[in-house]
This record gives C-alpha cells, sequence and structure tokens, in this order.
C-alpha cells in the first residue's frame, strides 16, 4: 500500500516537475542551438576577416577555430548553468586549467604571439633578405612559431619567432630602391677631376645605376697611402649586389686604362746618416 500510495505521489507531481524542468531543458537546448549557431557564424567572420586583410592561412584558420572554441565553450557553460550546474566551480577549474596550460607553455606561446604579429604588421614577408636575431638571409616560411631563413651560402636557419620580433629587423627587401656605397683609394699623384671624370662615365654608362636620383662622387680622405673618393650610386634593390661587383670591375679596369694608380699600403722611411763620433 506505501508503495501505491508513493507512485500515486509521484504521478501527481509529474505535471509540476514537467513544467519545471521540462521548460528548463528546452531553453537549454534552445540556447545550445543559438550557441552552436553563432559559434560558425563567429568562425566565418573571423575567417573572412583575415582573408581580407591578405593575413596568412595557418593564422587565419587557427585564429578562425580559437573563436568558434569561444563561443562554443561559453555556449555549454551558459546551457548548464540553465539546468541547475553550478558552473561557478567549472569556470574556476577551466580557469586554473588554462593558467597551468599557459605557465607550461610560456615560450611556445610567446613564439606563437609573435608570429602572429609578424604576419599580421608584416615586418618581413616569404622572399625578403633580413638580418635579425643575430643572423641574416632570406625568409623561406613564417610559420606559427618559427621563421625559417635561408643563408646566401644555402644554409638553413630556424629562428624562433619572439627572438625575430624581440630584435631589431633590418629588412634590405622592403624598399625598391638601394645605394651602393664604394671607397675608390687611388695614388696622391692622380688629377682628382679626371679621376672623377673616369668613375662618372662608368656610372653613366652600367645598365644598373639608376638615373634618379642620381649618384654622388666626392673627396672623402686624405689617407696615408692613398686619396680616398667615396662613390654613391643608386640601384633597384634586386639588382644590388650584381651592380657592386660589376661596378667595382669595370672602375678598376678605367682606372687603369688611364694610368691612375691604385696603391698598395706603402710608409716612406726616411735614413738620416749620423756621422760617427
Amino acid at each position: 500500500m506505501e508503495d501505491l500510495a508513493g507512485l500515486d505521489s509521484l504521478i501527481q507531481q509529474a505535471p509540476e516537475f514537467l513544467m519545471t524542468y521540462g521548460l528548463k531543458a528546452l531553453a537549454a537546448i534552445v540556447i545550445f542551438l543559438i550557441g552552436k549557431y553563432f559559434s560558425g557564424v563567429a568562425k566565418r567572420l573571423t575567417t573572412k576577416l583575415l582573408n581580407n586583410r591578405k593575413v596568412d592561412t595557418t593564422v587565419v584558420s587557427f585564429v578562425a577555430n580559437l573563436a568558434w572554441t569561444l563561443v562554443f565553450v561559453f555556449t555549454i557553460v551558459a546551457t548548464l548553468g540553465q539546468v541547475g550546474v553550478q558552473t561557478a566551480s567549472l569556470v574556476a577549474v577551466i580557469g586554473a586549467a588554462g593558467l597551468a596550460v599557459g605557465l607550461a607553455l610560456q615560450g611556445s606561446l610567446s613564439n606563437f604571439a609573435s608570429g602572429v604579429l609578424m604576419v599580421l604588421f608584416r615586418p618581413c614577408r616569404v622572399g625578403d633578405y633580413i638580418e635579425a636575431a643575430g643572423t641574416a638571409g632570406t625568409v623561406d616560411e613564417i610559420t606559427i612559431f618559427s621563421t625559417r631563413l635561408r643563408t646566401a651560402d644555402n644554409k638553413m636557419i630556424i629562428a624562433p619567432n619572439s627572438a625575430i620580433m624581440n630584435s631589431t629587423i633590418t629588412n634590405y627587401s622592403a624598399l625598391e630602391k638601394r645605394r651602393i656605397d664604394l671607397t675608390i683609394g687611388v695614388s696622391y699623384t692622380a688629377n682628382i677631376a679626371n679621376t672623377k671624370k673616369v668613375i662618372a662615365d662608368i656610372l653613366d654608362n652600367n645598365q644598373f645605376v639608376l638615373k634618379d636620383p642620381g649618384y654622388f662622387i666626392g673627396l672623402a680622405e686624405l689617407a696615408d697611402s692613398s686619396i680616398n673618393f667615396v662613390v654613391r650610386p643608386w640601384v633597384n634593390t634586386p639588382d644590388y649586389w650584381t651592380a657592386r661587383f660589376l661596378l667595382l670591375e669595370q672602375i678598376k679596369n678605367a682606372l687603369d686604362a688611364a694610368d691612375i694608380e691604385i696603391p698598395f699600403p706603402q710608409m716612406d722611411l726616411h735614413v738620416k746618416e749620423v756621422p760617427a763620433k
């Protein structure tokens, strides 16, 4: 009889139970479906925004998935809260776990953040020749955690992104034009005007030297063994090394043809004869 009485009591309380918890469950399902929908919206909007900014595809994928995860986690927490689960302790556990993971991966997270900054602000791009973090080379690839450089003698260098972003970056490829700085030393017996004319003729006829902004030739130093001219032509950045090597060869041949000596380092020795006592 007691069992029947208990069952009858449950049947009487069923409508109230369904009204109370049924509505909560329905609200939780609605919250979950809406949150899941907005997770997809957040991912699509993030992808579209980063693609419009021409951000690296690796970063686009990671950030878009991160946006989806954040919205979805918030949705799960809101859904559990709706059905009566104490979310405060759950959030505390998630926060503590995130802090522990962040401390354990501090170096990797720093490299990741630096990689994102490199892709967003683009201090260098793939194909640029840069000097950073104590090394120089052509940028082959920028990944989430590291940057791969290829040196002039074809060695691969992998540098952490944080090391590059925390150092001074010299980008030799960023601008269209570069100036070549040469120092040409000739003998003290050489005629200054004639020497400048010989060098100017070479610059005027070199296919790599730009007419705008022009070049500069000037007497820079009266050195110990020579008088030194500075020669400063402008060339397109991709032609820098080819033009430099060619100009040195052409100037040497032209000075030889004009009988203008390029002296070796030398020292004059004066011998003074001391009469014997």
